[in-house]
């Protein structure tokens, strides 16, 4: 699979060319089509679903929204998206790229595809929504940040919490000097399990080469025979995602490079272990904690398990304030030996965590230019971070971030 990912010069210049032209004509062509944009969702697993689809669903009459096009490499949930949509099927999301009905695509897939496909997807002058984290690898990163910025199609990263204004907001204030300068965050995501971590129904009828293209599925991730709880359960395993790291710090860390204005760390190093499921197959493990030190600080803490949901604060500490963010927005602090005559400030946020907000505000990034929430650079800067971090637990060392190659050492 190393061909298939594989960029030569001559090669990278013409899909730079041609995709600049397809760009350009599919700008034209929703500007003169009454503003409707048309929608491909690749994959149509559970949280394509559950949420994508809804979403979208949802927009048609109200947002001139319409999906037309689905893909899955597995039928029954293929099957399912064509039920719940109407729209046309696909088995080869290449096929969707290749319509001139699309105007934007839906990444809803493992996180080992997300790359291919929103190379491809930028080649073809698609605009694109990807689920988070933007890519499986550091390296992977650093090809879509430059795709997307020569081909200049928007890109909305899948951190749906972006469309919350809080963040934004807090990073006006810490600019400010509301809360000094900013040495510490602390934020977590921590769930609980009974019996073993992030399983769920595995499908009997599953049967690779009849209703399954098991070939398809594991793309550019090492060849393995098919095995259920690989397919099903991925999240677990190291070939296609970062477990913990990639599938939750990215929500959580992505917040607060945002509100510190923070790019690559210099730093990281990640601990944990399977503490409470050690019998499970899964190769990552259940409990896992981060540590960020950013070029002058501040050093930023993730905690997470699978084996207890009890919540901490998520806070960022300056020297002469603190911000707690809550569900209704953030409470910004003094700290006492600054806090005479300051009083606390209450921000109540607008939008939310909310994956219609986030395809609206890539609707009107085509559409209108808007900035985006959660753009290729937020995305890459979160995808080193946590990149970092799975190599560090992996490979039990402190990594350090080279900028001028942009590479973990």
């Amino acid at each position: 699979m190393k061909d298939q990912n594989r960029i030569t010069r001559r090669a990278f210049v013409s899909s730079t060319v041609a995709s600049t032209v397809a760009y350009a004509a599919s700008r034209d062509r929703i500007q003169g089509s009454n503003n409707r944009l048309r929608v491909g969702v690749i994959g149509c697993g559970g949280l394509a679903r559950g949420a994508h689809i809804p979403a979208l669903l949802g927009m048609k009459s109200t947002d001139n929204v319409e999906i037309v096009a689905v893909c899955d490499v597995y039928q029954r949930n293929l099957d399912l998206g064509v039920k719940a949509t109407g729209a046309k099927a696909y088995t080869d999301y290449r096929q969707i790229l290749e319509s001139k009905d699309i105007d934007y695509v839906a990444i809803v897939t493992p996180e080992h595809w997300h790359a291919r496909m929103t190379l491809d997807a930028a080649d073809a002058g698609k605009h694109i929504y990807c689920e988070k984290p933007m890519t499986w690898s550091i390296e992977e990163g650093k090809k879509v940040v430059k795709k997307i910025e020569q081909t200049g199609v928007k890109m909305q990263v899948g951190v749906q919490g972006m469309s919350d204004d809080s963040y934004e907001t807090a990073r006006k204030y810490i600019k400010e000097g509301a809360i000094g300068k900013v040495v510490q965050a602390q934020i977590d995501y921590s769930r609980n399990h009974r019996d073993d971590f992030w399983v769920g129904r595995m499908d009997p009828d599953v049967k690779p080469g009849v209703n399954l293209d098991w070939n398809a599925w594991l793309g550019s991730a090492p060849k393995r025979p098919f095995d259920p709880d690989r397919f099903f359960h991925w999240r677990r395993y190291w070939d296609y995602s970062g477990g913990i790291a990639t599938d939750l710090f990215v929500h959580r860390l992505t917040r607060m490079l945002k509100a510190i204005d923070l790019k690559f760390p210099e730093k990281v190093v990640a601990t944990g272990g399977k503490w409470q499921f050690g019998s499970s197959v899964a190769e990552i493990p259940d409990t896992f904690n981060m540590i960020c030190d950013y070029p002058g600080g501040p050093t930023v803490i993730c905690i997470s398990s699978m084996a207890n949901d009890t919540p901490i604060p998520h806070v960022i500490r300056g020297h002469e304030g603190t911000i707690e963010f809550n569900r209704t927005g953030f409470t910004i602090r003094p700290q006492r030996l600054f806090g005479e005559g300051k009083p606390e400030i209450v921000h109540v946020k607008t939008g939310g965590e909310d994956i219609a907000l986030h395809h609206r505000n890539l609707q009107d990034a085509i559409r209108n230019g808007a900035a985006l929430k959660c753009d290729v650079h937020l995305g890459y800067h979160t995808v080193v971070a946590v990149g970092m971090a799975v190599q560090s637990y992996r490979k039990q060392r402190y990594m350090r971030w080279d900028p001028r190659r942009e590479k973990a050492i």
